[in-house]
């Protein structure tokens, strides 16, 4: 497993990393999310391999997301050997401070989600969506002084315009407070949008790139087939995915297979092959619900994609309208 600096910080991270919203037995939202037991097997095949970087966030199982990654964490690292990253703004708590950036919410907020996880600390305190509704100067502000008490080491955003990102890093200097080294966005094989603003801003601010749903929630691994079958649990419960996806993009899923039946590997070792040698990509965020899940995602990391083999998957994009913010 090789390891790289995240963005222009100091913070070295595995090339992929384990993401637990799968994790959180007794969630009785999502059919899907796997018992303690084989969340215990995961996440040991993941250190195992070498991956050091675990993302969870607050609104995942309601909190057991954390409460299982933090005994986890425990169970098989020292605290100096991970990065632990979580995240804030879902609503957590009822009421119109339960959630959003606010500096009462992400107080609040860092306090529960250390004390789900167990820890004095993360290592990467992210927003999970940015809020129109507060001032980014004191969302900033609020995540600054997160780190300044040793709540966080530092601090990362998600999903949002270009532009927020640019308003909230200028916000942040400006007041010369802690800015946001890393960004988790959607960005996969069939959705590129991100290319034409994001990538290129965060590139050149130094900020790391580690995107959610890297094989685009299951599609890439062959979870649905075109005209909407859906061939496993967290396809057949994931309305979000739906929303996200349709059958234009099964071309550019046909190219990742036919590309693998090449290679002879599995379609979500391609794809991952792919997210892993774009520009200013760190550390693709992968979820799991089986070993091999995470296996694929250990053996993608050292696959290496050719031109041609590139140009191919590449070829049947079709633009998509901003999704996932």
């Amino acid at each position: 497993m090789e390891y790289v600096q995240l963005g222009r910080s100091g913070l070295r991270v595995s090339r992929v990393a384990l993401g637990t919203m799968s994790f959180g037995e007794g969630d009785t939202d999502r059919p899907w999310v796997v018992s303690n037991d084989l969340a215990d097997e995961i996440f040991k095949t993941a250190v195992d391999a070498g991956i050091t970087f675990i993302d969870t966030a607050d609104i995942y199982a309601r909190g057991l997301s954390e409460e299982v990654t933090g005994r986890l964490v425990k169970k098989y690292f020292t605290r100096d050997e991970v990065v632990l990253a979580t995240k804030v703004f879902m609503p957590m708590t009822p009421g119109p401070n339960g959630g959003g950036l606010s500096a009462k919410h992400i107080h609040s907020a860092i306090d529960a989600s250390l004390s789900r996880l167990g820890v004095d600390h993360v290592d990467l305190y992210q927003i999970h969506r940015y809020d129109p509704h507060v001032p980014i100067e004191e969302t900033m502000g609020a995540l600054n002084e997160v780190v300044k008490s040793g709540k966080a080491r530092y601090i990362g955003a998600s999903s949002m315009y270009a532009w927020q990102l640019a308003k909230a890093q200028h916000a942040a200097r400006d007041a010369g407070g802690a800015a946001f080294i890393s960004m988790q966005n959607h960005y996969n094989a069939v959705y590129r949008e991100e290319e034409r603003e994001m990538i290129p801003l965060c590139e050149d601010d130094g900020v790391g790139i580690i995107p959610w749903s890297p094989l685009a929630r299951g599609l890439l691994a062959g979870n649905r087939t075109r005209g909407g079958g859906k061939l496993t649990e967290r396809a057949n419960s994931d309305a979000f995915g739906e929303m996200l996806y349709v059958d234009d993009d099964f071309d550019v899923v046909d190219a990742v297979v036919k590309v693998a039946e090449a290679r002879q590997v599995p379609p979500a070792q391609v794809a991952l092959a792919w997210l892993l040698a774009k520009p200013g990509v760190t550390a693709p965020i992968v979820g799991a619900t089986k070993v091999v899940h995470v296996t694929d995602a250990v053996e993608a990391e050292q696959l290496v994609l050719d031109d041609a083999e590139i140009a191919l998957i590449e070829a049947p994009y079709r633009p998509h309208r901003i999704l996932g913010h």
